[in-house]
């Protein structure tokens, strides 16, 4: 999108607009108006502060990819939010939830492993033309991005020697489609009791733990004071600096002594930052620093994480499909195997919709947007997210290759 054609180039202008939306949809859902309740009965809350920014940069009133506002979420809210968030977890407590967060998760990425090469063996052999030469090599970035993240994607690119035109339509293709299954993830979010309901899941331990924060919430909730909101933006950015700070030390150090662990995404400045502010939380929860989610600390981590999701929305423009639709298909079908494969599994296993979303966004997402998804079902469950997600940076390369050498034998 060319910047001219763009109607609002501030940044400033841009963030005051994106408050207002989030502003506009809290105070509609949570208003005793009839038509807005029926609205918000069917359409999810989380999904329109999400949405709506997307048909602004679609519509080229905004420019998404020209803003540093999700630079700035991303690096500083953040952090921020998963250190406010995980102040009142009980670590033990995320660990008791059981196997079946792996399970899924892993369950995630061989769909995406799959996926890839079942895609381009079906459409491919209806448009062996328009598929054929080197898109096979083109999708493998797509499944590094959607396994781990940027720096598996940049991995693969290197090791199967990706044209860089085809690279661009597989970013487009990338963050369209994972940006469309991230909003179907907060629709499900949103419907969760039900699903989960139908396939008699067992919820007991996502329950536990949701009402072991609520009672210390009711029991020890107090009107915050100013002094009480400085201590809480002191601790959230506070320990956002120091991330940031570690981060910049580790992250050139392996670097330069063991740059072979890039495929581990561990030479990556993000991944150390989300890795210290969620450990340095976790570390905090159990000193006197929880006391600051008692005047609302989770709250505070929250917005920041809604600014984070109008910032990921501003990304989305659903008008790309007209420019790549047959790639599009290609990644919906590729999606479509990993949602069948983790739904197949879930009523298997009975696993709670929980354990899906998130161990599919912690896949397709990775860290800046899986504590999004799981703090739809409830802000304490954000560091679940986090932690499955630092995993498919790990994850990422090993099944990306995997996947590109399978695509290989497949390509028409």
């Amino acid at each position: 999108m060319q910047e001219s054609s763009v109607l609002i180039t501030n940044d400033a202008v841009v963030l005051g607009l994106m408050a207002v939306i989030l502003g506009a949809v809290f105070y509609t859902s949570h208003s005793d108006n009839r038509f807005f309740k029926a609205f918000y009965t069917y359409v999810p809350a989380l999904l329109l502060c999400y949405f709506i920014p997307s048909l602004f940069n679609s519509f080229g009133i905004i420019d998404g990819e020209g803003s540093s506002l999700y630079k700035m979420a991303s690096r500083y809210l953040l952090p921020a939010s998963l250190v406010l968030l995980t102040l009142s977890v009980d670590f033990k407590a995320i660990l008791g939830l059981g196997p079946k967060a792996l399970i899924m998760f892993l369950t995630g990425t061989a769909g995406i492993v799959i996926g890839g090469p079942l895609a381009l063996l079906a459409m491919g052999y209806m448009f062996p033309q328009e598929l054929g030469g080197d898109v096979w090599r083109g999708m493998t970035t797509i499944a590094g991005s959607w396994i781990g993240g940027g720096a598996n994607q940049a991995a693969m690119k290197e090791v199967f020697e990706v044209d860089g035109s085809i690279f661009s339509v597989m970013i487009t293709v990338d963050v369209l489609v994972a940006n469309v299954w991230m909003a179907v993830l907060l629709f499900i979010a949103s419907r969760s009791e039900y699903f989960d309901r139908k396939n008699g899941a067992d919820t007991s331990g996502i329950v536990h733990l949701r009402k072991k924060i609520e009672q210390y919430e009711a029991e020890n909730a107090r009107i915050p004071t100013l002094t009480d909101i400085m201590l809480i933006v002191a601790v959230a950015f506070g320990v956002t600096g120091l991330s940031h700070f570690l981060a910049d030390i580790i992250a050139p150090w392996i670097e330069r002594v063991a740059p072979q662990l890039a495929i581990y995404s561990l030479t990556s400045s993000f991944f150390w930052l989300v890795v210290i502010a969620t450990t340095l939380g976790l570390i905090m929860s159990a000193t006197r620093v929880r006391n600051l989610e008692a005047a609302g600390a989770s709250k505070v981590g929250s917005a920041f994480l809604y600014i984070l999701v109008a910032t990921i929305g501003m990304h989305m423009d659903v008008t790309a499909i007209l420019d790549y639709p047959l790639m599009f298909l290609v990644g919906i079908v590729w999606m479509a195997v990993h949602a069948g494969l983790l739904l197949l599994v879930a009523k298997l296993i009975k696993a709670p919709m929980f354990y899906m979303a998130v161990g599919s966004q912690a896949n397709v997402g990775g860290a800046a947007s899986a504590p999004v998804v799981a703090a739809a079902f409830h802000p304490s469950l954000a560091p679940v997210g986090v932690l499955l997600a630092v995993l498919g940076y790990g994850l990422g390369t090993y099944g990306a290759y995997i996947c590109g050498l399978i695509l290989q034998q497949v390509a028409p």
